[in-house]
């Protein structure tokens, strides 16, 4: 499956070696996907890679791995677009209380917000913003803008003709920018208020927040680098503004705390069976993208769940067996890891392929 393009790859719109950790005494063994963290750095040309692999299953184990002391197991970090999965499953508890539906249009629901060359929110549904079928194009897609509000993201993109037609997968921010409209009109409150009333509280996501205006990392965290496209130097961009992200990829969080979220999600505990099933529903993609996170069939047949997270100092992945019992998240501090394509594919089958049980619960 094609990665789907994630948010703020360059500074933020400008944007958005050996193993080093001794095993604890609850891991009996190497999580096997641990020794692919020395190519993330070698190959990949990561300052520092990190890991978490976590199994309920049979055999179970818990395993945090890094290649140096960069990236420490506690650490927060940006999460990029893996915001999007936990803006997708505040929607859709809000559809299970029945107050919208996955059928409403942005125009019902954010009148005269989307108009203008050929973008049409009377076309525009609250699937297809999810799905990223909407055609809207990508605010991010243009370095000279930095808007600081959903409304100022949303008007950027406006000032292009859609992408593709409407029903047609393209990945694009814009569509998470309007949904956290689309929440706080619904509700009342801010999708980020959402997020932590619904989610970060009641899974004791204990390193997780949404930051809003604030620039600084909380503690504990190292530090996040991007390389200057013009001498390939590292540079330091650990502080940023995470207003331009928004919805699209604000989200501060840890490792823990993303494998706990999607254990949780996929394991039925913050949606039930119907929603669930809608949310893992990837027909209107082809097999693409569900809503608000995609699957990745591996070479054993295995079908890991999750999404990726992209902003400048960070890039991050969390995947996951379908009933959320195997998870796992790495992470490197820096937003550019060279040959990913094949990099990250090979770290995924590592983990999920070369268990007994791998295919029992995919």
């Amino acid at each position: 499956m094609p990665m789907p393009r994630a948010l703020l790859a360059a500074p933020l719109l400008l944007v958005l070696l050996g193993l080093g950790t001794v095993p604890l005494p609850s891991e009996p063994h190497l999580t096997p996907a641990a020794a692919y963290l020395p190519r993330l750095v070698a190959e990949g040309g990561a300052p520092t890679a990190a890991l978490l692999a976590r199994r309920a299953s049979t055999a179970p184990y818990d395993t945090y791995r890094s290649t140096g002391p960069g990236i420490r197991r506690a650490d927060r970090f940006r999460a990029g677009s893996i915001t999007k999965t936990f803006v997708a499953t505040v929607v859709l508890q809000l559809a299970r209380e029945r107050r919208l539906q996955l059928t409403d249009t942005v125009e019902r629901l954010l009148p005269g917000l989307v108009r203008g060359n050929g973008n049409d929110g009377r076309r525009i549904t609250l699937r297809a913003l999810l799905s990223h079928t909407s055609g809207l194009r990508d605010y991010t897609a243009d370095p000279s803008a930095h808007p600081l509000t959903a409304v100022a993201a949303v008007r950027a993109a406006l000032t292009h003709r859609p992408t593709s037609a409407p029903g047609r997968y393209a990945y694009s921010n814009t569509n998470y920018a309007v949904l956290g409209l689309v929440v706080q009109r619904v509700t009342g409150h801010s999708y980020a208020t959402e997020i932590r009333n619904r989610l970060i509280t009641p899974l004791h996501l204990t390193g997780t927040s949404l930051p809003g205006a604030r620039t600084a990392l909380p503690s504990p965290h190292g530090r996040a680098y991007t390389r200057d496209p013009a001498d390939g130097d590292l540079r330091d961009v650990t502080s940023l503004d995470p207003r331009t992200a928004g919805a699209a990829g604000e989200l501060i969080s840890t490792l823990d705390d993303l494998n706990r979220f999607y254990s949780a999600l996929l394991g039925g505990r913050l949606l039930p069976p119907a929603q669930l099933a809608i949310l893992l529903n990837t027909r209107a993609t082809h097999g693409v993208y569900g809503l608000g996170i995609y699957p990745q069939k591996l070479s054993c047949g295995t079908t890991v769940w999750g999404h990726n997270g992209h902003i400048a100092g960070s890039y991050v992945r969390t995947a996951a067996t379908r009933d959320g019992l195997h998870t796992l998240t790495y992470r490197i501090d820096t937003d550019t890891l060279a040959d990913a394509r094949t990099l990250e594919p090979a770290l995924l089958e590592a983990e999920f392929c070369d268990r007994p049980d791998s295919h029992r619960s995919s």
